[in-house]
């Protein structure tokens, strides 16, 4: 047990085998940020069109901020929640944090009220740092109507204008620099950062990660991808609130001594023009991201000679998109399988393009090892399908203020059970195989929405693909396939479509019976194309044109 009641669901004689074989720094994420900075103090360490901050700059808010912190009670074990739009503010937060002994829980712009209050009472924060206004909504306003139900929460921090009763962040990084000798002795054990994920859960939950699991996981996926840990520069398009954003602090600063390239929020355009003009090596992103980059012809007037690989993750991405990425982008391909619950498997520049493009990557112990089992857990026979079951050293320590989660995904033995369907193959990749949730059931018949989706995908008109069940009282769901097509191009019909999809190949009984089509599909926080608002949209549509049929059919009679 640590100051922040967490306790870590893997044996400890596991974790202490990772420390002994070296897979783990067993420092703490500060400790290792400020040996880079003092190893090379005038290296970019966060890149954004308007301002480069250096290792020295970044230690130096780092040290004013933990100071500040301390100031306002803050102690090993406490909890600061933030949400703010990408920029070198949210690396000093956690690097301040982790100095202290407490931990962040960062969640991502264009989450709700009934989210956040749910995230914030989860973690029982001490502090939470917020933007003024995000998205029309005036985000002090919002926690201010929550206060009475948060009762850890002490200290309110605004990013920007002052606010009575709140702290500016600004005011902040003003306090003196803290010294070594002033900050208590931080286990690397510890947690330091809780990692939002949404899952199939009605609310979003909390993963409690250490010091360890970040850097020696998180990290060393990314040494990895690429040994020269210094001449990493990544541009992240998602968010660092997310998941696959806490690999910017924790991984390339702390771990690497690698740059990070970040905008405030994901726009086409000003993506492209950081490739030109910050010279990224590699760039994180979602497939959607990805895709509507890829679509946009400034890309093929940027230079991007500087790209090693483009990093896709979040997401399964499809065939045609992975062709168009690379044709776009000018570089290879890399596709990430992870989530915020320990599982990591990702293809590697070694892997050919088919190879990238049918399969999950070779699994590696030093970061995850995967096994597949059955419904009673037990493990199948190579090349049989089952659950994806993930251990390894980026292993989180649990679910935050949530055992009933624990319980049903966790084993004692440290093993989560992921919910998706794989297999190992002859040579010892991974293969997706769905997800054990994600099923269209018409008439009987299981239906995979990805299979669709892929296909739909391959087509020259479109950008990407959503694959939406729409309630069916005869047959328990139809499908909507949900669209966005190149600007060029003109919209095609039911008919032309599931003509297309039958000529390549998907079965009859499989062919979608509505059609829509969108300028941009809806994404949740992390980027993601947001299928429950698509289906919250559908089952709208098809209500009103249930009852417009039912009153036409009452007038009739």
């Amino acid at each position: 047990m640590n100051p922040s009641g967490i306790i870590d669901l893997v044996p400890a004689d596991v974790r202490r085998q990772w420390i002994q074989n070296g897979i783990y720094p067993n420092k703490s994420v500060y400790t290792l940020f400020q040996d880079h900075a003092q190893d090379h103090p005038d290296n970019a360490a966060v890149m954004s069109l308007d301002q480069i901050v250096s290792y020295a700059a970044l230690l130096d808010k780092t040290q004013r901020l933990a100071t500040s912190f301390k100031e306002l009670g803050i102690v090993a074990g406490d909890v600061i929640a933030y949400q703010l739009p990408n920029s070198w503010h949210s690396c000093a937060i956690d690097l301040a944090a982790a100095a202290l002994g407490a931990i962040v829980a960062p969640f991502p712009p264009g989450r709700g009220r009934l989210d956040i209050e749910s995230l914030l009472k989860r973690c029982h924060t001490r502090m939470i740092i917020v933007e003024r206004e995000n998205a029309n909504t005036d985000l002090c306003e919002l926690i201010e109507s929550l206060r009475p139900t948060l009762l850890s929460l002490r200290t309110l921090i605004v990013d920007g204008e002052a606010k009575e009763g709140w702290h500016t962040l600004h005011s902040l990084f003003q306090a003196k620099p803290i010294q070594t000798r002033d900050l208590p002795q931080v286990s690397p054990d510890s947690p330091v950062r809780f990692l939002v994920s949404s899952g199939t859960e009605s609310e979003p939950k909390w993963v409690a990660y250490s010091h360890n699991a970040l850097m020696g996981g998180r990290g060393r996926f990314l040494q990895r991808i690429h040994p020269d840990g210094e001449t990493f520069r990544g541009l992240y398009l998602m968010p660092l609130g997310t998941a696959f954003g806490s690999t910017a602090t924790f991984g390339v600063l702390s771990w690497l001594g690698g740059s990070i390239v970040v905008m405030r929020q994901f726009e086409v355009a000003i993506a492209i023009e950081a490739i030109g003009k910050l010279k990224p090596t590699h760039i994180f992103g979602v497939p959607t991201m990805f895709q509507r980059m890829a679509a946009d012809p400034a890309l093929l007037k940027t230079d991007t000679s500087s790209l090693i690989a483009i990093i896709s993750g979040g997401a399964k991405i499809d065939e045609a998109s992975i062709y168009r990425s690379t044709e776009a982008f000018r570089c290879n391909f890399i596709g990430l399988y992870g989530s915020a619950d320990g599982v990591n498997c990702h293809t590697t520049l070694h892997d050919d393009l088919p190879t990238a493009i049918n399969k999950a990557g070779q699994p590696n112990p030093e970061i995850c090892s995967i096994r597949i089992v059955d419904e009673q857990r037990q493990e199948v026979t190579q090349g049989h399908i089952g659950e994806i079951a993930a251990r390894g050293p980026i292993s989180p320590m649990q679910y935050v203020n949530a055992p009933d989660l624990d319980v049903l995904y966790r084993d004692k033995d440290g093993w989560v059970y992921t919910g998706d369907l794989g297999f190992i193959d002859d040579d010892g990749y991974l293969v997706l195989a769905g997800r054990k949730k994600d099923i269209i059931i018409r008439g009987g018949v299981n239906i995979s929405p990805a299979q669709i989706e892929n296909i739909a995908a391959s087509h020259s008109a479109v950008v990407s693909a959503a694959c939406i069940p729409v309630p069916d009282p005869d047959l328990g769901h139809r499908i909507c396939l949900c669209l966005v097509l190149r600007e060029d191009k003109e919209y095609l019909s039911l008919s032309q479509l599931t003509h297309y999809l039958h000529e390549q190949g998907l079965e009859t009984n499989k062919l979608p019976e509505y059609l829509r089509y969108y300028k941009q599909l809806p994404l949740s926080p992390a980027g993601k194309i947001d299928k429950k608002q698509l289906t919250a949209e559908l089952a709208l549509i098809t209500q009103h044109i249930t009852r417009h049929h039912l009153s036409e059919a009452s007038a009739n009679v």
